[in-house]
Formats: C-alpha cells, structure tokens, sequence
C-alpha cells in the first residue's frame, strides 16, 4: 500500500507539472539534491518476485541487451534490483529509475526530476504481468533514447568543468567542440586532427578529418564507401608497432551503420571494431560522418579506443559520442 501511494504520489506530481504552465512558475521552486550513479547505471523498483521472473527476463531483454559495435559483450546499461521498501533516502538519488507496479489500469509515463536533478523515471504501471511486459516492449525504444538522452547531458555538464581549447578545429574545420582538457592535439595537419587522452591500461582516440561528398556518397554501398575512407586515412596517419602495420576496419564484420544528426545535419554514424593490419591489436570505434552540403565535404568526427587489459569499454565510447554530440559547425 505505502508503495502505491507513492506511486500515485508521483503521478499527481507528473500530471501537475504538465498543466498550467503559468501556474508553475512561483518564486520558490522545490530545491532537489544532485543526482548520483555511474553512467548508464539504471535502477528498477519492482518487488523481488518480478524481478526473477519473467517480467525480470524481459527487462533484461530490453535494457540489458548488449551494445553493438564493442568487442566483448556488453550491456546497455548496468541494471540494479531495490526492492520498492528499500526505495528511500540516498536510493532515491539515482540519476536513472525505472518503477513497476501492479494497477487497475495500464500506463507509462517518463517523469524528470522527481526526487533529484538531474534525473529521468520511468513509471510502469498495469493490470497484470503481461500488460505491464506489452507496454515495456512497446515503448522500449523511446524509453531507451530518453535515458540515453540524459546520460549524454550528464556525461557533457561532467565535461564541461574543464575544457580543452577547439581553436584548431575552429581555424581548421569551422568546428565547435567541447572536450576535456586532459586531451592532448597529437598531430595537427591542414586537413586533419588527432587529439589523445591517456586512460588506465590504453588510450582514448578522436581523429577529426574532411573529405569531399563523393568519398561516400559515389554509390549506394555506403558502409563500404565509409570502411574504404576509414582504411585510407588508418594507413596514412594510425600505424602500428610494427613498420607497414596501420589501423584498419575489423575485416572479420561489417560494422554497425545508423542514421542521425549532428547540430541538424544529416549524419552517417557507424559503429565497430577497428584492428591493426600486421600486428595483433583491436578495439571499438564510433564514427559520425556529418553531411556539410555548404561546404561540400563530410566533416568525420571519429573516437577508438586501445584498452587491451580491461573488456569494460562501453562507457569509454559512450564519453567519446557525448563530446561528438556537442559538435557545432559554423
């Protein structure tokens, strides 16, 4: 019961704060406490029953399936069990929440900022175990890029505090960039860029480079078009230990390609494993190849990582894509 009016306690709050705009903006606002979890960590409330059962497997199924283009399996985000009884003080500070309970009517509804700032919930809510299944299928997709969403945001303000100079990528590209200052400009050429940050056991990549449209747009075969432009520009600037060995794309599979954009324009995003040509060494990269018709060229912002001793990559390629995000160009 104590549940339950705590549930319908955060629905009223959610159902307020949608109407009467005007209304809501009083001189005193409730002062939330900042939100704490590490990135794409997600905590669901649901009675231990639910959870290692079937409604747990398909949460699971959901948000824990393994991200594409990492070498080792992956999950999309961390999941931890609170039971709703335990769901209070510090716990109620997670920066992602996902609440599910049983009702005499089927809903889901996406709150921000409920119990602490900044953060996303997730109220699911429904007659029985297979209604509360169809609405979590049915939406996953959405939820998935909200929560997405807000990590992006955290991981950028976290950014934010200490930032490197994008003067080169301003004079050379006309492009805006926030990224830590721990990065370092490791080669600086008219046409490219290569910035470097030093993590434990490997190293974070973002190499910034332009080519004319034709590059990628010659023919239909696009993730071909990408892995050739990707491969030409391994073997001149990223070799490898050995003399003739350089970064390539992974030759065994195809990589992952999407459709996005960056500061509005239209952007080829490909995900995969890059490995060295000659010499035994691998790892994931992300790759947005942003369409600049004014300028005629593909401005390519494009992050690898080298962590050989640790199989933990997601949340290193996932600080690459948030800073990718932050792109402006002039």
């Amino acid at each position: 019961m104590r549940y339950r009016l705590l549930f319908s306690a955060l629905l009223l709050v959610f159902l307020v704060g949608c109407n009467g705009s005007n209304k809501t903006k009083k001189k005193s606002q409730k002062i939330l406490t900042a939100s704490s979890g590490g990135i794409n960590s997600l905590s669901i409330i649901i009675e231990d029953s639910l959870w290692k059962g079937e409604l747990g497997e398909n949460l699971r199924k959901n948000f824990a399936t393994p991200v594409t283009g990492l070498p080792q399996e992956e999950p999309l985000f961390s999941l931890s069990h609170i039971p709703p009884k335990a769901f209070t003080g510090f716990m109620q500070t997670t920066r992602l929440i996902m609440s599910i309970e049983f009702s005499d009517k089927n809903e889901l509804f996406i709150a921000r900022d409920t119990f602490a700032r900044p953060q996303t919930g997730v109220f699911v809510r429904g007659k029985t175990q297979e209604d509360i299944m169809r609405l979590i299928d049915e939406n996953s997709e959405h939820i998935i890029k909200e929560l997405k969403k807000t990590e992006i945001k955290a991981n950028q303000t976290r950014i934010s505090k200490s930032l490197k100079s994008d003067k080169p990528l301003q004079e050379r590209f006309g492009l805006r960039m926030k990224f830590p200052s721990i990065y370092r400009y490791a080669v600086e050429e008219d046409d490219f860029i290569w910035l470097r940050k030093d993590i434990q056991h490997g190293s974070m990549e973002m190499l910034i480079y332009q080519v004319p449209l034709n590059v990628i747009d010659k023919d239909t075969n696009t993730v071909s078009n990408i892995i050739r432009m990707r491969d030409s520009i391994g073997q001149k600037y990223i070799p490898g230990p050995a003399e003739g060995s350089y970064m390539i794309t992974e030759e065994a599979y195809a990589p992952y390609l999407y459709e996005t954009q960056i500061d509005g324009k239209f952007t080829y995003l490909t995900k995969g494993t890059w490995e060295v040509k000659g010499a035994f060494m691998a790892g994931p990269f992300v790759n947005y190849a942003i369409r600049d018709e004014k300028n005629g060229r593909y401005l390519v912002l494009e992050g690898f990582v080298f962590k050989p001793q640790t199989p933990t990559k997601r949340n290193n390629i996932f600080e690459l894509q948030s800073i990718f995000r932050s792109a402006k160009l002039d």
